[in-house]
């Protein structure tokens, strides 16, 4: 109980306080990405598993055109391109449907400031495993059949914007190994590695490695 608390104290005080430093930033994108190409400032992605399995809309700022995840899911000309995604753990290094400034603030994670506003409506939390697919992770534990002992201990908690894997290799690592990453992190249940993680992520995103 003094866990959920203090980490809900963290996460509301941590969310106001980035997003009033971030708001260039935030400013500056949102000019970007009307002014780069068309379609909405935010990205119109499918709804996300929470926790206890509890879908929600994630916001992120577009980085792809639009549509993009309805045309490689659904659009024939997309589906060697979704075999593919599939087959890379729901992550590609040369998607076609990343537009130019969606390539640049993909890598340095600027597409996922507005998730603070995903954590102040209790969705997800700052730090926290990955806000999976419904399908990505039908699809995923159904490859890596081992993974699906894990999908409870997952759901157990709020995803976060950055999480363990996320600081130790990001799309480098393979579905099978962050689910676990992501097991191991729900069940820990400590403020302290909360600290950790937040403390590698500014490196992760200046890094920009295993960003895709």
């Amino acid at each position: 109980m003094l866990y959920e608390i203090t980490k809900r104290i963290i996460d509301i005080v941590g969310s106001i306080i980035l997003l009033i430093l971030f708001s260039p930033v935030i400013i500056i994108t949102t000019i970007v990405i009307k002014l780069s190409s068309k379609g909405p400032v935010l990205a119109d992605i499918p709804k996300r598993v929470g926790r206890n399995g509890k879908l929600f809309r994630l916001y992120k700022f577009r980085s792809m055109i639009v549509n993009a995840h309805s045309l490689i899911r659904r659009d024939p000309r997309f589906k060697k391109l979704y075999e593919e995604y599939k087959k890379t753990n729901y992550k590609l290094h040369s998607d076609p449907r990343v537009t130019p400034i969606g390539r640049f603030i993909r890598k340095y994670s600027i597409d996922e400031i507005p998730q603070f506003v995903n954590v102040l409506r209790g969705e997800m939390s700052i730090v926290g495993p990955r806000a999976y697919f419904p399908d990505e992770l039908k699809q995923q534990t159904k490859r890596y059949p081992q993974s699906k002992k894990y999908i409870d201990v997952v759901l157990s908690v709020r995803p976060g914007i950055t999480g363990f894997w996320q600081v130790t290799g990001r799309s480098e690592i393979n579905f099978d190994k962050r689910f676990e990453m992501d097991a191991t992190y729900a069940r820990k249940k400590s403020i302290w590695f909360d600290l950790m993680i937040l403390l590698k992520t500014p490196w992760a995103m200046i890094s920009g490695k295993g960003a895709v």
